[in-house]
């Protein structure tokens, strides 16, 4: 190979790479498809105890998918499902006081599900998130206060790229129908959600590569005695 293909080869690689570069980043814009990850999905409730404190509970579990870009927060859609069953006061006794018939009745609605209807961006980290959430077989509006803390691949393996949000908001028991006890059970119950969701699809490898290579320095190629050029 006679040292000027081998100069074309190098610009033509070169030129490859650098479109790759700038390409790769482009392509991962717009909405894209994450899923809820359960292990590190959470949320977590609070009501009064007949004025004493404010009872904690957590659910465990919440699956779904998310869409989302963060350019462009209105193109967002959630459409989440919490199983009921799951939730944890701490003690055994408690959690099936819960769970009955009179409260939370999750033998017969085991789940409760949210769907996402609009979202008004606040601040490129932050939205509020309206939708419908139905509990205990009522639907109802639920708007959610929702952060978004990163979005970036995962350190772990399969080093998928992963969005973490955290969310807030409140209900009132007794627009779903749960009644029972209010002498002890507060009506005002506040949520807190803590997410992370996993992106889809086997695009992402090839995009992620291109984005490391976009932020991994430049490395120089050795120079060798058949490049003229480089050496004077």
């Amino acid at each position: 190979m006679t040292s000027s293909s081998r100069r074309h080869r190098h610009v033509r690689t070169g030129a490859l790479l650098a479109l790759l570069v700038i390409a790769g980043p482009a392509l991962a814009r717009g909405p894209v498809a994450y899923a809820l990850d359960p292990v590190h999905t959470r949320v977590m409730f609070a009501v009064e105890h007949a004025g004493f404190s404010q009872a904690i509970g957590t659910i465990s579990g919440s699956t779904g998918t998310l869409v989302f870009d963060p350019e462009d927060w209105t193109t967002a859609r959630l459409d989440v499902t919490v199983p009921l069953a799951r939730a944890d006061l701490g003690d055994a006794k408690w959690n099936q006081a819960v769970l009955a018939g009179n409260l939370l009745d999750t033998e017969r609605f085991p789940e409760a599900h949210f769907i996402s209807r609009r979202v008004e961006p606040i601040a490129p980290d932050h939205a509020s998130v309206c939708g419908t959430l139905t509990l205990h077989g009522v639907s109802r509006d639920l708007c959610m206060d929702v952060k978004l803390n990163a979005l970036k691949r995962h350190p772990l393996p399969p080093f998928r790229r992963t969005a973490g949000f955290s969310a807030t908001t409140s209900l009132q028991r007794s627009d779903f129908g749960i009644t029972a006890w209010k002498s002890v059970i507060g009506d005002s119950v506040e949520l807190r959600i803590e997410a992370e969701a996993t992106r889809t699809g086997k695009a992402d490898d090839s995009e992620e590569a291109a984005a490391d290579a976009a932020d991994a320095p430049a490395t120089p190629r050795e120079p060798t005695l058949n490049d003229p050029e480089e050496h004077p």
